[in-house]
């Protein structure tokens, strides 16, 4: 038994390294630094050197009743907890696959007893057949079968369920980045849609009155039938969105409760877009574009990639023999009191070495797989690269610009507004015909929606740009990869 023990200690110090082929991260196939020119902002225009900015969703998201939607978010959302869940699996996944490299030592005990006929001899050449009841106790420890990673089979293995392990608690941080952007656009499209109600429902009322002064002026003899008919249109039009915007906001709320996990109070709801205007702070940018490779998406696609390279270790180990032993000791008696007297032990040991001699090209087809599969990683983990580059460009984008539109739209309502009072003015008088006020309470109400969805995209804007940034991980960035030692010399 000493021998045995003595051989797993020597087995397990020469198993210490593997034949993964050596990590190294992937050159991202991103620019240096975000795009620049006429649609970004001129403070991105080139990286900077500053450290990453202290930044979480409640400096960014002021409103308090926000805040306090999100944190009731994070607590009772489904799927972040399915997550959270998966993390619990991979993590018990990986110690099971990282017990394969100790021996598993087991205790046994066990007791016989058995009764039947013997034949006894005598001295003067008679024999007796008579009845013995037999009894025998016996008690091991040892283990069976443990493989010595002589070739790093198992620590491969193990390695491969590790970087599974921590690509899923990646996976979670991602979830929450995507759950916290998800409720904080459902709140402010809620918040949209809760103005442009208003703006339908002010116009129904504008509406109805110019069909109420139609209506007059047609009694009196001084307005034609037609301006009646013109008028009803608008507010038909107006009445229609009203009940449309009505479903769409109960909707919205139901989309935000399905966020929460839970009913939102109606005081924790925005009124409308405007309420939230000012309570939504700049997220910066001005960084080096390789700030993405902290994205937690990011970063749960290396991790699986790590995952796939240290499969290749395992496939190559595959052709190597598998070594195992099997070590018992433990001792035997016919009687309970005297079983562990020493003369009584017993120990056994054992070595078995297995090599395939022909397995149909199965070890060549399994090499070939883990290589396909980890550069079918390589090219995922690109992917997710050059995605979040794009998202983070597309958002700054439509952030260099919307200021710009934001300043016409507001311009254009106010003009708008005037247009259609003077020509209200006009048409009271009798100087102008009723199809020009029509036009301008037309565009009036179009401009006054449109303002409401600009509000919408500049607010959406800072969302998109805090989540496809990372996020709190620009505080609370993932440690660097874990795995990042050298797996040990190659063989092969």
């Amino acid at each position: 038994m000493r021998r045995a023990l003595v051989i797993v200690a020597a087995g397990s110090a020469l198993a210490a390294c593997t034949l993964e082929p050596p990590y190294v991260r992937p050159t991202p196939a991103i620019p240096q630094t975000w795009p620049a020119g006429a649609a970004y902002p001129s403070s991105q225009a080139g990286a900077s050197a500053e450290p990453l900015p202290s930044l979480s969703y409640r400096e960014v998201f002021r409103d308090p009743h926000l805040q306090a939607i999100i944190d009731r978010a994070l607590a009772g959302n489904q799927d972040l907890r399915a997550a959270m869940a998966n993390v619990e699996i991979a993590r018990a996944q990986y110690r099971v696959q990282r017990a394969q490299l100790l021996p598993s030592i087991e205790a046994t005990a066990g007791a016989t007893e058995s009764h039947g006929p013997i034949t006894v001899g005598g001295s003067n050449g008679t024999q007796t057949r008579l009845s013995q009841t037999a009894r025998s106790y016996v008690a091991d420890v040892g283990f069976t079968a443990f493989e010595l990673d002589l070739f790093g089979r198992l620590r491969s293995l193990s390695h491969a369920a590790q970087a599974q392990y921590l690509a899923s608690e990646a996976g979670v941080r991602a979830a929450r980045l995507t759950l916290v952007g998800e409720t904080a656009a459902a709140y402010l499209t809620l918040a949209a849609d809760r103005s442009l109600l208003a703006i339908a429902e002010d116009t129904q009322t504008s509406a109805g009155k110019t069909v109420e002064l139609t209506r007059a002026r047609l009694a009196g003899g001084i307005a034609p039938r037609t301006d009646v008919r013109q008028a009803e249109t608008l507010l038909e039009q107006a009445q229609s969105d009203v009940a449309s915007l009505t479903t769409q906001v109960a909707q919205d709320r139901n989309a935000l409760e399905l966020l929460v996990g839970g009913p939102v109070a109606d005081d924790e709801l925005p009124g409308s877009v405007e309420e939230v205007d000012g309570r939504l702070a700049e997220v910066p940018a001005g960084l080096d574009s390789h700030i993405l490779l902290r994205r937690p998406d990011v970063v749960e696609a290396e991790y699986r990639l790590r995952a796939a390279n240290a499969q290749i270790g395992a496939a190559r180990a595959a052709f190597f023999p598998a070594i195992s032993l099997t070590g018992l000791a433990g001792a035997a008696s016919p009687q309970l009191s005297a079983l562990f007297a020493g003369r009584n032990s017993t120990w056994q040991v054992g070595g078995n070495v297995a090599q395939t001699l022909f397995a149909g090209g199965a070890n060549v087809g399994n090499l070939a797989l883990a290589k396909g599969e980890r550069d079918l990683a390589v090219a995922q983990y690109q992917k997710s690269v050059q995605t979040a580059f794009r998202e983070v460009a597309d958002a700054l984008a439509r952030r260099g610009t919307i200021k710009d539109q934001l300043t016409a739209q507001t311009g254009l309502e106010a003009a708008a507004t005037d247009s259609y009072n003077l020509e209200v003015a006009r048409y009271r008088e009798g100087v102008d015909p009723y199809l020009n006020t029509l036009d301008a309470q037309r565009t009036l109400y179009g401009a006054r929606r449109s303002l409401a969805a600009t509000r919408l995209i500049e607010a959406a804007n800072l969302v998109t740009l805090y989540q496809s940034l990372g996020g709190d991980q620009l505080v609370d960035a993932l440690p660097a990869p874990r795995l990042a030692k050298a797996p040990g010399k190659s063989r092969g």
